[in-house]
């Protein structure tokens, strides 16, 4: 177990960013509410899921909404809080440890306030190693653990709860409940077992996140550059390899909010060939990239946009006509390959009409034009 500090935190979001594929919701608000939080209350455990005790009592934290709404409802260091006080009334029990929906971005950061504020530890890991759209899409319900008891708080601390055995089912009254309460709200959910955790947790994600966002800091610069630190270190993770894909600027990006969801696309030109243009898919994350009609990689792989000089990763909802980019893609964590985790997270899942083909076989069979 170590203690985790808001000197960590601007590596951690920076991490979380990058293996966000865009969604997760913006860092920058929520990393200033976990520094006051931790700055008030003192370090947190971020504690191994092996350390975790078998019958302990664990539940995922997190924002649900479409992401481009947390630039308008600003979080508060009140709500995290609130949301878990308010399931611990539901429940009638302490919880022991909290843990993330995700990854990605935002919700990396809002286990951390709540914590920090009751004393806890938050576990190294998450459901998802990245951002996905949906809640049957992380690895906990795909492993077995029930949503709920669950309950959600909004903006002017209006509290929900929900009660269903049906994953599909909580996710169509979580989504509603977030597109009625503003756009964006405060969940606690999936509560399960320190031994349900350890079956089905992406785990060290959080640890994972600050050392890629030490890679990131030290390397700061031309996107060129950094691939090499950045290959080395997801060569020695849960993650499969790095892949550079794709260098040129935005000459379009757009999204709406359809269903509670970010729901767009974004065009990149290269910039020495007008002809090559890498089309990318958004559902709050980026889902595919396609190069004149080639595949290139698909959810439930990776796909991470960055600012070219910068290095940067950049949110689909900050990303904007204009800017030069470096796009990546990584090999998702062996979870998420599994026929079982596939039948929820394939592109076929997303509406695509093709089937998953992991990055390294598409980057493998590239052609020359693309």
């Amino acid at each position: 177990m170590i203690k985790l500090g808001s000197e960590s935190l601007a590596d951690l979001s920076a991490g979380a960013v990058f293996l966000a594929t865009g969604g997760g919701g913006d860092p920058y608000v929520a990393q200033l509410v976990a520094e006051q939080a931790l700055d008030t209350y003192g370090p947190v455990d971020l504690m191994a899921p092996e350390e975790l005790d078998d019958e302990a009592y664990v539940v995922a934290i997190g924002g649900v909404g479409a992401p481009t709404v947390s630039l308008e409802l600003l979080p508060s260091i009140d709500e995290a809080i609130a949301t878990l006080d308010a399931f611990e009334q539901r429940v009638g029990r302490r919880i022991d440890a909290l843990v993330s929906f995700e990854i990605g971005g935002g919700n990396s950061l809002i286990p951390i306030v709540a914590a920090a504020a009751r004393g806890i530890p938050v576990i190294d890991g998450d459901g998802m190693g990245r951002a996905l759209p949906e809640a049957q899409m992380m690895t906990y319900p795909i492993s077995g653990v029930l949503p709920t008891p669950a309950v959600a708080t909004d903006y002017e601390g209006k509290v929900t709860t929900f009660d269903t055995t049906d994953i599909l089912a909580f996710e169509r009254d979580i989504r509603q409940c977030a597109l009625s309460s503003g756009g964006m709200i405060t969940s606690a959910e999936h509560p399960m077992s320190g031994r349900q955790l350890k079956a089905a947790i992406v785990p060290n994600t959080v640890s994972f996140s600050i050392a890629l966002g030490r890679v990131l800091r030290a390397n700061r610069g031309n996107a060129r550059q950094i691939f090499e630190p950045l290959a080395a270190l997801f060569r020695d993770s849960i993650y499969g390899g790095l892949h550079h894909l794709f260098t040129g600027k935005v000459v379009d990006s757009s999204t709406r909010i359809i269903g509670g969801y970010d729901i767009g696309q974004a065009h990149i030109q290269a910039f020495d060939d007008e002809s090559r243009v890498l089309n990318i898919s958004i559902k709050n994350e980026y889902l595919t990239a396609e190069l004149n009609g080639q595949l290139l990689a698909s959810v439930p792989d990776l796909i991470t946009i960055v600012d070219y000089e910068t290095s940067t990763p950049i949110n689909a909802e900050r990303l904007r006509f204009g800017q030069r980019v470096t796009v990546f893609g990584i090999g998702c964590p062996a979870f998420y390959r599994s026929a079982r985790a596939l039948e929820f997270v394939a592109p076929g899942c997303f509406g695509f009409d093709f089937d998953y083909r992991p990055i390294e076989e598409l980057v493998a069979t590239r052609t020359p034009a693309a």
